[in-house]
C-alpha cells in the first residue's frame, strides 16, 4: 500500500458537547510521533467535529512529515452546518497545504447515516433500522437516499474545492450509492463481519480496480471475543446513557480478547496490502470514553469494547510508555508489525 494510515480522534461533537478533553498540542505531538514511529504509519487520518483541534493536530502531523487526512466528522447536523464546516475547514487544509504537507481533504464520513436531513430517524441506529424497514423493500430506499446523498456530495465537493487545491474524497458506506465523479479517491468505511468474511477479499479485489485509487477507513475491531464478527455491530454491547449518549458500560459480561483484535487487523490489512488498495487507516488509535478498567466487575472494563490500539487508563501511566495515560493492546503491536514489514 502506498499509505499506510491510522486514525487519530481530536473529538467528536454532538449538540455542542465534545467527546474528550484532551488537546494538549505537546500530547497530540507525542501521539503522532509514536504512530509515525512505532506504528511505522506514513499517513494519519485526522477526524473530528472541532476546527481548531483538527488544524493543530495536522499541522503537527505534516511537521512530522505525515501524509494528512483531514477530515472533519460531523455528528447529528444538518446538510447546511455541514457545508459550513467544510468551507471553513477547506481553508485550514489549504493553508498547511500551501506550506508544502501532502493533504488529502476528506469531505465528510457516512454522512446519511450519522447525520440529519438524509434519513429519517433521530439516531444512527433508527436511521439504519427505518432505511431497511421501508415499505417495499430496502432498495427503491436506497436508490433514493443516493440522489440525495449524490446531489449533497456534488455542492460538497465544489464548495470544498473552491477553498482547497489538493485532492479530495468521501468516506462512503456502499449503500449510499456515491457517484464519485467529483472525487479524486474512491473511500469507503469497509468492515468486515462474519456474514460477508467468505466474499470480504474478492469485493476488496472488486473496488480496487477501479479507476480511481481505493482507500478504506473505518475499519476496526473491539477487544472481546468475538468482536470481529459483529462487523459494524461491534458496539452494540454498550449500555449509554440516554440523555448525554456517553458509554456507561457493557450490557454483559465479554471475555476480553486482545490477540483476536490484534489478528483482525492483521487479516485485513493483508487483504487491503496484496489486494491493489492505495491506502488504509486502522480505525484507531485510542477512543475516548472507553477505559480500561481491570479490576471489578468485567462489565465495567469499556476497554473491551474499545476500538482503540491502545488502552486508556484513569488516574495511571503506562509501562510501556511511562509519559503517556494509556497502554498499547495487541493490536498495536500487530499493526507495527505489518506495516513494519
Amino acid at each position: 500500500m502506498r499509505a499506510r494510515g491510522m486514525t487519530y480522534d481530536t473529538g467528536f461533537v454532538v449538540d455542542g458537547r465534545i467527546s474528550h478533553e484532551r488537546s494538549d498540542p505537546a500530547l497530540v505531538r507525542r501521539e503522532l510521533a509514536v504512530i509515525r514511529d512505532d506504528l511505522h504509519c506514513n499517513a494519519v487520518h485526522i477526524v473530528g467535529g472541532d476546527p481548531d483541534r483538527l488544524e493543530q493536530a495536522a499541522q503537527a502531523a505534516a511537521a512530522l512529515g505525515l501524509e494528512v487526512w483531514f477530515s472533519p466528522y460531523p455528528l447529528e447536523s444538518e446538510p447546511e452546518e455541514i457545508l459550513a464546516l467544510f468551507r471553513d475547514c477547506a481553508e485550514r487544509a489549504e493553508r498547511l497545504r500551501r506550506e508544502g504537507a501532502a493533504v488529502v481533504f476528506v469531505a465528510g464520513v457516512e454522512l446519511s447515516v450519522m447525520n440529519r436531513g438524509f434519513l429519517p430517524g433521530d439516531s444512527p441506529e433508527e436511521r439504519v433500522a427505518l432505511l431497511l424497514g421501508r415499505p417495499g423493500g430496502p432498495a427503491g430506499a436506497m436508490r433514493e437516499l443516493g440522489a440525495r446523498v449524490n446531489a449533497f456530495l456534488r455542492d460538497a465537493a465544489a464548495a470544498v474545492r473552491e477553498r482547497f487545491g489538493g485532492k479530495v474524497t468521501y468516506a462512503a458506506i456502499q449503500f449510499e450509492q456515491v457517484d464519485w465523479t467529483p472525487f479524486d479517491i474512491v473511500t469507503y468505511e469497509l468492515i468486515r463481519s462474519a456474514e460477508v468474511a467468505d466474499r470480504f477479499r474478492d469485493a476488496v479485489r472488486t473496488l480496487a480496480q477501479g479507476p480511481k485509487p481505493l482507500a478504506i477507513t473505518g475499519f476496526g475491531t473491539a477487544a472481546y471475543q468475538g468482536a470481529g464478527d459483529r462487523g459494524g455491530r461491534v458496539l452494540d454491547v454498550v449500555e449509554h446513557d440516554p440523555e448525554t449518549r456517553a458509554p456507561v458500560r457493557l450490557n454483559g459480561v465479554y471475555e476480553r480478547d486482545e490477540p483476536g483484535q490484534a489478528a483482525y487487523l492483521g487479516e485485513l490489512l493483508e487483504i487491503f496490502d496484496t489486494e491493489g488498495v492505495d491506502s488504509a487507516f486502522v480505525y484507531l488509535f485510542a477512543l475516548a470514553g472507553y477505559p480500561h478498567r481491570p479490576d471489578g466487575d468485567p462489565r465495567d472494563d469499556l476497554d473491551r469494547a474499545g476500538l482503540g490500539i491502545v488502552k486508556l487508563l484513569e488516574g495511571g501511566r503506562g509501562q510501556a510508555y511511562p509519559d503517556m495515560d494509556w497502554e498499547p493492546k495487541a493490536a498495536f503491536a500487530a499493526v507495527a508489525r505489518r506495516y513494519g514489514g
